[in-house]
Formats: C-alpha cells, structure tokens, sequence
C-alpha cells in the first residue's frame, strides 16, 4: 500500500472510531416508559417528584435518560394500547401506579421490567409473590396499609360526630376494591355507620352514582383510591360542594381542589422513591429481587375554607395532627 493510501485508512479510522463511540454512547442512553393514569396536568405533583428522585440519583432527561410519557385520561380501556406504544419503543423499564395500570403492565409484558409507583395489595391481586422477593419482573411500592380505610372513617366521624349514613364511590373495575371495601363495612359496623355503595366503572355512571346519593341523602362520602377518582376530581367536589356534602379522599388533590379532608399514603413520595427502583434496575438488579415497599409516611391534608362553608368545626385536636391545612 502507498504511504499516502496508509494515511488515509489511518486517518479515516480514527475519524470513524470516535463517530462509533458517540453512536454507541447513544444507544446505551436508557429509555423509561411512564404510564399516567389521568393527564400531564392533573399528575404535575406525582410526576414532578418522580423526575426530581431522578436527578437526586444523577439523571438528566434528555441527556443520560429518556423517558417516554404516555396518558390514559382517566380510561383503563386505553392502557393495553398504550402499553403496546411503550413495548414498541424497547423501553428497559415500566414506571406506573394504580392496581389496574399494574395488572395491564404485567399482561402485557413479562420480560420490561415494571416499578409499581403506588399500587393497592400488590400480592392479593397477584402482581407480586411476596413483598420480600416480589418474583418476575414488577417491584415498587405497595399503597396499602393496616385499617387505613377504618381510619378514613375516624376521622371523619371526629369532623361529622352525628355520622351515621356514608355513600362510598368505588370503581367495581378495580381488583383491589374489593378488600377495600371489605375494610370499610367492618369499619362502619363498628361505628354504627350506614354504608351506601356506589360502583363507578367510567366517567360516565357519575351522573347515576349522584342521583343515587341525592336520593338517600348520606351524611359524607368517601372515596375509595382509584385513579378514575383523582381524574374526574373536580366533578366530585363541584358535586359535594352544591350539596353541601362532606367529603374524605385518599389523595390530597381533592382537598386542593376544594374538598373538606383526606388521609392516606404520601403518593408524591413514594413516586420520589420510585426513582430509586429504576436506578437499581438499569444497574442491573433483578426486580425479582428488589423488596416491594410499603407506605412510612401518611399525610391528613384539612381544607379549612370548605369545612367552614359547610357549617363544620374542625377540632383543635385534629388541626394539630394535620399534616396540612387549606385556609
């Protein structure tokens, strides 16, 4: 070969060697699916917190992590296809929360590895084996909680003290309701409380759990934790404030949005921790192997403008213990 052609190959190699590296660099660039129950807006506060547990780990979005947003608007029936969008995509990991996005996850896939970012009895409905070694390919945070509805219903009665007929909406859909609700009746028997069930599969049966509610005249509703609840939100407190109807919710977002009180899991922390799951799987950890963690931190968030414009006095003693409250 001539000197000059050596040169050239030479030359060219070295040109091409570095051009290699940064296109390989590229494709090593993880790529995460989130899949939101409702819209980017309404799960601000539950994606934002996701994204800061990210960076605290040291993930930039765009630069050394991609994540592919995906929304169901409030409709379990659009999850399989949106599922398939991320399969499509050769995502390497899952992010979700809510029992019924879960399940459809794990249909759909056994091989992508799926972080439940808040999900009811993990076990119970069959997403995980055991809480300590989850098996196959789902790990992340359980929601669920020891006689967390049964509190729900103390704090309300201290709120309501003549409780005595609740409406609860629920979503029949859901597999974990039912262990909810079982919850619920054993609460309320004890406490001498009426319980009215209001089964809420789609946006559309609010109208008909409604009208059932203005005909039995409760005296509070609870809301059960489904998704389908915390999208259609502002339809409920819109609802209860016409009627002058006490409220109680498992997510914060409803008191924001005008409702009297709720009490459950810190949802925006355990998005925040759900981070730390995805870091561990892209270093290679089994989710097989990655504990399913429960619920350490509970927060009571009191709307104190509602409760007085529904004519309630919120005790001091309850003020006290309030996580938040909403002048």
């Amino acid at each position: 070969m001539e000197r000059r052609g050596f040169i050239e190959v030479i030359a060219g190699g070295l040109l091409a060697a570095p051009l290699t590296a940064d296109a390989q660099q590229a494709a090593k660039v993880p790529r995460i699916g989130f899949l939101g129950n409702s819209t980017a807006a309404l799960e601000a506060n539950l994606v934002g917190p996701f994204r800061e547990g990210l960076r605290e780990l040291g993930y930039v979005e765009g630069r050394n992590i991609l994540i592919e947003y995906r929304w169901a608007e409030g409709k379990n029936e659009r999850l399989p296809a949106l599922i398939a969008e991320l399969i499509a995509l050769k995502v390497d990991v899952i992010v979700t929360a809510g029992t019924p996005a879960a399940l459809a996850v794990k249909k759909a896939t056994t091989s992508i590895p799926l972080v439940m970012a808040a999900a009811g009895d993990p076990i119970g409905v069959g997403l995980v084996a055991s809480l300590a070694r989850p098996g196959g390919n789902v790990t992340g945070l359980s929601a669920i909680a020891p006689e967390l509805e049964g509190k729900r219903l103390e704090l309300l009665r201290e709120v309501v003290p003549k409780l005595s007929h609740i409406a609860v909406l629920w979503n029949p859909d859901n597999p974990f309701q039912p262990g909810s609700l079982k919850e619920t009746r054993a609460a309320a028997q004890v406490l001498g409380i009426k319980v009215q069930l209001l089964g809420v599969r789609t946006a559309e049966d609010f109208p008909a759990a409604f009208a059932a509610i203005l005909k039995e005249r409760p005296d509070a509703l609870l809301v059960l934790a489904d998704r389908i609840f915390l999208h259609n939100r502002a339809r409920i407190v819109d609802f209860e404030a016409k009627r002058r109807l006490p409220g109680m919710y498992p997510y914060r977002e409803l008191v924001e949005a005008g409702g009297l009180m709720s009490f459950g899991p810190s949802y925006a922390d355990m998005h925040r921790r759900a981070a730390t799951y995805v870091d561990k799987i892209l270093k290679a950890a089994k989710p097989a192997d990655l504990p399913v963690e429960q619920p350490t931190k509970f927060d009571l968030v009191i709307n104190l403008k509602t409760a007085k414009a529904l004519g309630l006095t919120i005790p001091p003693s309850l003020l006290g213990r309030a996580d938040e409250v909403i002048q």
